[in-house]
């Protein structure tokens, strides 16, 4: 895994590539991510040939922002790329790029113009353990019916009976900077046994326009469990997701799973080895969720 892929036509010298994990501050834990801070003069196939030479769910890649975004040095504009293609959006980079950038312009309010839309984020000192925490706010989100044939191919592809659904928690599309298939099983052991079709539901995702499926058990009134199968990403599970855990929050509140006004934790990663964890707040009179977790430099071991 190279630190510094070749220089781009026109630079001197090649992006300097960081590498981030976000929701844990253990770099073996949560979701790792790359970031070039610094990707001006970059074309689109290079920042794809980035992403896909690191191997990680995504890279985040920062540019100017555009003219009046918050404050000089503070605002950005941020493309992100899986090793397979551009997303509009994608949280735990997020969250990766606004640690990256504190240790850098120091704790503090963040902003960053996305193709998803304008997402703030604020940066806390690092606490006693050395982790500092970083909260963004999402975009709008929206929750919406998810067509019954999708459902059905995607439990075919996964080899979920449709009995191992939960139905307090009904299948939607839930979106808070890109579209995701909320799926909820009926048990811990239904969501820790995973092994699906790859292209299959590859096939079904970009059809249906979706980034992942959210697969979701309930632990407790405010504790989830999720995983994120990520085909269309080229990764076969993410290891924590904002973009879908602020989707959720959209989702359990739409639905009417929690109160106006709540704190979640989404723990991820635990099935992969890699554990995360994600807390969500939704805040009353705001349309808007909150994801926030801490994040960690991983040590280059090359």
């Amino acid at each position: 895994m190279s630190q510094h892929p070749a220089p781009a036509p026109g630079r001197t010298a090649p992006a300097e590539v960081l590498r981030y994990t976000a929701f844990s501050a253990d770099p073996d834990g949560g979701n790792p991510a790359s970031v070039v801070l610094d990707a001006s003069g970059l074309a689109d196939d290079e920042l794809l040939a980035i992403a896909a030479e690191v191997g990680y769910s995504e890279t985040a890649f920062l540019t100017a922002p555009p003219e009046g975004l918050g404050e000089p040095g503070r605002a950005f504009t941020v493309r992100y790329f899986s090793p397979k293609a551009e997303v509009p959006f994608c949280g735990h980079a997020t969250i990766a790029t606004a640690v990256a950038l504190a240790e850098r312009v120091g704790p503090g309010d963040l902003v960053f113009a996305t193709r998803a839309g304008t997402v703030p984020v604020t940066v806390t000192a690092a606490d006693e353990d050395g982790a500092p925490q970083a909260t963004l706010t999402s975009v709008v989100p929206y929750v919406a019916d998810a067509d019954e044939p999708d459902v059905q191919e995607a439990l075919a592809a996964l080899g979920w009976p449709a009995d191992d659904l939960d139905p307090a928690l009904p299948p939607r599309i839930a979106f808070a900077g890109a579209r995701h298939l909320v799926l909820a099983a009926a048990s811990r052991e239904r969501l820790a046994d995973l092994s699906y079709d790859f292209q299959r539901l590859e096939t079904l995702m970009r059809r249906a326009d979706l980034t992942t499926l959210q697969l979701v058990w309930r632990e407790s009134a405010a504790v989830f469990h999720v995983r994120d199968p990520f085909p269309v990403g080229g990764v076969v599970e993410d290891p924590a997701t904002g973009a879908a855990a602020a989707a959720f929050g959209a989702y359990a509140r739409e639905l009417g799973l929690v109160p106006e006004e709540s704190v979640l934790t989404l723990h991820q990663g635990d099935d992969m080895g890699r554990p995360g964890v994600l807390t969500v707040e939704l805040r009353a009179g705001d349309p808007r969720v909150r994801v926030s977790g801490t994040g960690a430099r991983i040590p280059d071991r090359t």
